[in-house]
């Protein structure tokens, strides 16, 4: 097996997904943020208060307009009408996590976009609350589960 982004001639090349079937692409990725107490202590229950806004909401709103915009920051990637973004977002104990799920008709899978949505929302989520916590750590970036191409995943399946 070889990577897909690399041609014949080792270089960075674009794959071709014309052959491929149009089908129905839907892709789930989660990110983690782990926060200090006084991060924590500004959860209502639903959402965080901010002098800038509810964080989830906005979190949600960037990670939306990221995924989106997948095929501009990554340069390989394919420019993808997505049907469907959408987030879910939790807090417990000291961690917030943020799944993103987007869905497409088309030939190539919306990983990346699902990956760009949740980073973006985590990143965004970084950016509210680093005033009483610039040590907030953003991790586990991972592809839960993404299905409709050539093969299906499912992560800890």
């Amino acid at each position: 097996m070889s990577l897909s982004h690399v041609n014949e001639q080792n270089q960075a090349a674009m794959v071709d997904v014309s052959a491929k079937d149009v089908t129905v692409r839907i892709a789930t990725a989660e990110a983690r943020v782990t926060v200090n107490d006084a991060v924590a202590a500004q959860f209502d229950g639903r959402d965080f208060a901010s002098k800038k806004g509810p964080v989830f909401q906005t979190a949600i709103l960037a990670g939306t307009m990221g995924a989106k915009q997948t095929s501009s920051l990554i340069p390989l990637c394919h420019p993808l009408p997505l049907d469907s973004c959408k987030f879910e977002a939790s807090f417990a104990g000291h961690e917030a996590v943020i799944r993103c799920t987007c869905k497409t008709t088309g030939k190539t899978g919306v990983e990346m976009e699902a990956l760009t949505g949740a980073n973006l929302a985590a990143l965004t989520f970084y950016d509210m609350c680093k005033a009483l916590d610039p040590a907030m750590v953003i991790h586990g970036v991972r592809l839960i589960e993404k299905t409709g191409g050539k093969s299906d995943y499912r992560a800890d399946a």
